[in-house]
């Protein structure tokens, strides 16, 4: 970014007689929003937050509310951190499920996470008036795009758009087999199968809620007897070693992203034994003794059998001359490519622009793999291949001179999806740069580009100590 002692960016603007179009349609996008912000309150919205300023008046509401009012009532309260009415709705919440997705998690809603996790089982009401709990799927993940409340499937089955479909614990079969069995007790409201679904960070440095929270979660799993599933959908792990006794709480069948930070390949093959089908899969400083023994052809067996893989990401991982054999038996539907730290050889870029693997890769990034002249053909080959899907490119410190980007310019040229470029940390000269930003002005896609600090801004390239300040801002003003 500018002023970075790093990389600059640039970023294209329309120019001449564009630019004034350009005004016009910011000038509408401004007065367009604030008219949006002037939209005044319904009526609906006034009488939520009348019922919010009062808490014993709103605790009491929602024994009678329509379910329809539920939703929306729900999103005031959280938004609001109104503890005790979140609470209390979700004991008597009407719905399936419960999706927290579409909400900003900041420090002052934790209590609130806390709290709905606190409720769990659900008992029945102390009165014949009282709702009966229908909440099966708590779903407490961020950012995950649900809807607070999924569509009602017309079945009988409790399900929602989002449960869970692999582990032998999901509320999907167990219902199956109480179904089956028909002939035992009916099973009490306390006892439902429920189903909990969290995403789990298990790394060093996590706060001390999220230590609490993470105890809580555990303690309810144990607590209630098989009934409770805990579905942890995202799991960020580093030192497996010491992890052991939380993994086993965990059924790994659910996962759909793993990452592993630092740990050993026999560590991460053990734990692969318990993982269903990943769609996004990151090891980051993972070591193994030897790219030709037994444990690389175990992992390379569990890659085998990951064919909804999406998205792998390899760092510090040292696969010099052996990328063929661990990607060679991945699905050929990978989008995100990350190899950075990997060593990479002229043999393994050679596969990489001929691998089926690659075909549609919409994020490539290879940054930190020093590159040599007789590597720029197959990358130019690679780029000319994805160039139809390729929407992000990283480049970074892979020790790119002026004749290597000539070389590969006019692939870049064609890469006509591209939305951002980051070619910062390589040696590249103040013409070849102007040349670089020439070519790409035409590919009308491109928002973000994060281009190298010329090397004649260095004292010595590329200590960061003997940048030149006023040469850089030179080139910035130059770019702008």
């Amino acid at each position: 970014m500018p002023g970075s002692t790093e990389d600059l960016a640039w970023l294209p603007r329309p120019t001449g007689k564009e630019e004034g179009h350009w005004d016009r349609l910011n000038s509408v996008y401004v007065r367009f929003i604030k008219m949006d912000n002037k939209k005044p309150n319904t009526l609906l919205d006034l009488a939520i937050h009348q019922l919010l300023s009062n808490e014993t008046a709103a605790i009491h509401a929602v024994e009678k509310i329509p379910r329809e009012l539920f939703a929306p009532l729900f999103c005031a309260s959280f938004k609001g951190v109104h503890k005790n009415i979140v609470k209390a709705m979700v004991k008597v919440w009407p719905y399936t499920c419960l999706h927290i997705g579409t909400f900003t998690i900041r420090e002052h809603h934790r209590e609130l996470l806390t709290a709905m996790l606190e409720c769990l089982p659900f008992l029945p009401g102390q009165n014949s008036g009282s709702r009966s709990p229908k909440l099966r799927i708590l779903d407490l993940r961020e950012y995950s795009g649900c809807k607070i409340v999924c569509p009602e499937i017309r079945t009988k089955s409790p399900a929602c758009l989002f449960s869970c479909a692999h582990s032998e614990h999901s509320i999907l079969k167990t219902q199956s087999q109480q179904s089956i069995a028909s002939s035992e007790p009916e099973v009490q409201p306390s006892n439902l199968p429920m189903e909990l679904i969290v995403n789990i960070s298990l790394v060093s440095g996590i706060t001390l809620w999220q230590h609490e929270f993470l105890a809580l979660l555990l303690k309810k799993v144990e607590d209630s007897s098989g009934s409770l599933h805990l579905c942890c959908r995202n799991l960020e792990i580093d030192k497996l070693g010491d992890r052991k006794n939380i993994l086993n709480y965990l059924d790994l069948k659910c996962l759909i992203n793993l990452s592993v930070f630092q740990g050993s390949l026999i560590d991460v093959n053990n734990l692969l034994t318990r993982v269903g089908q990943l769609r996004r899969f990151c090891l980051s400083r993972i070591t193994c003794r030897s790219l030709n023994g037994k444990v690389f052809r175990n992992f390379v067996s569990h890659l085998r059998c990951m064919d909804h893989l999406n998205e792998l990401n390899l760092h510090s991982f040292v696969l010099t001359d052996h990328l063929e054999t661990a990607l060679r038996v991945l699905p050929t539907s990978l989008d995100f490519l990350h190899l950075t730290f990997c060593e990479l050889s002229y043999n393994d870029f050679k596969f990489l622009a001929e691998c089926p693997q690659a075909n549609h890769l919409k994020l490539l990034n290879i940054s930190s793999n020093p590159m040599y002249w007789e590597d720029c053909e197959p990358f130019y080959n690679l780029l000319h291949r994805i160039s139809g899907t390729l929407q992000h490119l990283a480049v970074t410190q892979c020790v790119l001179t002026d004749s290597m980007v000539a070389g590969v310019i006019p692939a870049l040229s064609h890469c006509s999806q591209l939305q951002e470029l980051n070619l910062s940390a390589n040696p590249v000269s103040m013409p070849m740069l102007m040349r670089l930003l020439e070519h790409l002005t035409f590919l009308m896609e491109l928002k973000y580009l994060i281009y190298p600090i010329p090397v004649h801004c260095y004292g010595r390239w590329p200590i960061q100590e003997s940048l030149d300040q006023q040469k850089t801002a030179n080139v910035q003003a130059r770019l702008k």
